[in-house]
């Protein structure tokens, strides 16, 4: 019996690797820039005598320092055990510094220097769609320095060089490197959702830092829909009095608003609220629970059930009330987007109402799917007279609504043919259909979100321009403040690069090592990845 326990062990040691499923890179950058050159040579990187230099006499200081701060501390802080108090007297002692002898070792790094070469306007200049985000990165002998047309570029490269330097015998060192980087796409998304369970703003302004560590630029916050109206509106505070789960702890003010959207701005991040309309399909929208008068009444042989479906498109008090919502919105939201939304809508209240059919018939619409394209082109003729651009869902496309070609359309589902079709007609689009980070399928899933190709579509060059990028989307029904962070990351990280780095990087056994060194980083700086590849351990 002892010697078939001991051929067991042995066969199953043989089936068990010692030591991490994947071995993380080393200053490796996530997501991949375009063009990148690395030598073996390094600078040792001292964390009390390294500084950042920026440009003289150029706008902006404020926001620059601001930044310089905060990576400043990024680095100062994933430095050495001996930082921490962990290092022992001896291990203090000079006999540490391996480089005095090391070949590759080139010097000491005590600065970068940034130039900005454009303008920057003003300290309060907002990210915009098709921001230019180019930057080059020289770290050498000559010279180190981080060069960028824009603020928005200088933030893009100081989250890179963040990324190369990296801890090699508790010290910090990056290797001499020459970097031209841009990304793929302008609109590189994170949705999150903040009705089916509500967010805290730290959880927010968590999910914002690790939207900057993987160079994504917009958090659509889907803010309202039917289950919660947590938005404490000042034209209509009755919505979140009635409709929040809780009207004082559950609910985001104007100031929470603006803490996130000022949080973003300065990460280089924009911020698109999306107001779910008409109605998610559900018979409880929160809309109603204070203005009841907004949905259709639903009826059951003939008479009204007391339920109310989605928003009644036949009456103009509706656009009116909206018309004064979305007044508000564009004062408290200052990004040149507003989602209106329209995904998932159920016909079944409208078809059963005599009141809605009765309008059809009157105003020549055949079907309901023609009613709710009447609906968005209400809602997009009122944010026309506002001056405020859209995203809407797909479904106002497919439906057939007269959209503006600036429209952008978000494609949710049914594939890439609805893309190949709308950028055929001239339109906008952004891609997610793939990147459901609510549709869990284990540990290492994020490989079929790496896999997704938002331009795998046949298509000319013409209508490929017209893709704008895409999202990750993180709704809410299942993920809670307790849960969410390792449910986005890194699985969100995926997107990121599918939609920074160029298209030939599709990799994953190559990308699988720098993604493990990504992941510690995050959990370095405070953000609970979870981890990406199987067994192994951060250093």
């Amino acid at each position: 019996m002892f010697k078939l326990f001991v051929v067991l062990g042995s066969i199953l040691a043989c089936c068990y690797a010692v030591g991490p499923l994947v071995t993380a890179s080393k200053g490796e950058v996530w997501p991949k820039p375009q063009q990148q050159e690395t030598s073996e040579n390094y600078f040792v990187l001292q964390p009390h005598t390294f500084s950042f230099k920026g440009p003289v006499d150029i706008g902006c200081p404020d926001f620059l320092d601001d930044a310089f701060t905060r990576y400043w501390t990024i680095i100062a802080t994933s430095s050495s055990l001996e930082q921490r108090g962990q290092l022992s007297e001896v291990e203090r002692q000079p006999q540490q510094k391996f480089w005095e002898a090391d070949d590759n070792f080139v010097g000491y790094l005590d600065s970068l220097n940034v130039e900005l070469i454009g303008e920057c306007v003003n300290e309060a200049v907002l990210p915009e769609l098709g921001d230019n985000e180019n930057y080059t990165l020289t770290i050498s002998s000559e010279e180190s320095t981080l060069s960028a047309p824009t603020i928005w570029g200088v933030l893009r490269g100081l989250e890179t060089f963040s990324q190369l330097v990296h801890v090699e015998r508790e010290s910090l060192v990056v290797n001499a490197t020459i970097i031209t980087d841009f990304p793929k796409f302008p609109h590189r998304g994170l949705l999150l959702d903040t009705s089916r369970h509500f967010q805290p703003v730290y959880i927010i302004l968590q999910n914002l830092d690790a939207m900057a560590y993987n160079k994504l630029n917009v958090l659509h916050w889907h803010i309202v829909d039917d289950p919660s109206f947590p938005y404490v509106s000042h034209t209509y505070p009755e919505l979140s009095e009635k409709g929040a789960y809780h009207p004082v702890s559950k609910v985001y003010e104007q100031s929470d608003v603006r803490k996130i959207i000022e949080y973003a701005r300065v990460r280089g991040i924009r911020v698109i609220p999306e107001f779910d309309t008409p109605g998610h399909g559900g018979f409880t929208s929160s809309w109603g629970l204070s203005h009841p008068e907004l949905l259709t009444p639903c009826y059951s042989n003939d008479q009204p059930n007391g339920q109310l479906g989605p928003m009644d498109p036949t009456k103009n008090s509706t656009y009116t009330f909206l018309t004064n919502f979305y007044k508000e919105v564009i004062d408290v939201f200052p990004d040149s987007y507003i989602h209106v939304g329209g995904d998932t809508i159920d016909f079944s209240c409208w078809k059963s109402n005599p009141d809605v059919n009765a309008f059809m018939s009157a105003n020549d619409i055949s079907s309901y799917e023609q009613l709710d394209a009447y609906f968005f082109e209400n809602t997009v003729s009122i944010l026309d007279s506002l001056s405020s651009k859209y995203l809407v869902q797909q479904e106002a496309f497919l439906y057939g609504a007269t959209l503006p070609k600036s429209t952008v359309v978000q494609v949710m589902k049914l594939g890439l043919d609805v893309l190949a079709a709308l950028t055929k007609a001239d339109m906008f689009g952004i891609y997610s259909g793939c990147w459901l980070l609510d549709k869990l399928s284990g540990g290492g899933d994020w490989e079929k979100f790496y896999n997704c190709e938002p331009l795998d579509f046949d298509g000319t060059d013409e209508q490929k321009k017209r893709v704008l990028g895409g999202e990750a989307l993180m709704w809410g029904e299942i993920v809670n403040e307790y849960i969410i962070m390792p449910r986005v990351w890194p699985r969100a990280s995926a997107v990121a690069e599918k939609l920074w780095s160029a298209q030939d990087v599709n990799d994953i056994e190559a990308a699988k090592p720098r993604l493990e060194e990504h992941v510690c980083r995050m959990n370095r700086r405070g953000i609970a990845a979870q981890p990406p590849n199987g067994p192994g351990v951060c250093l």
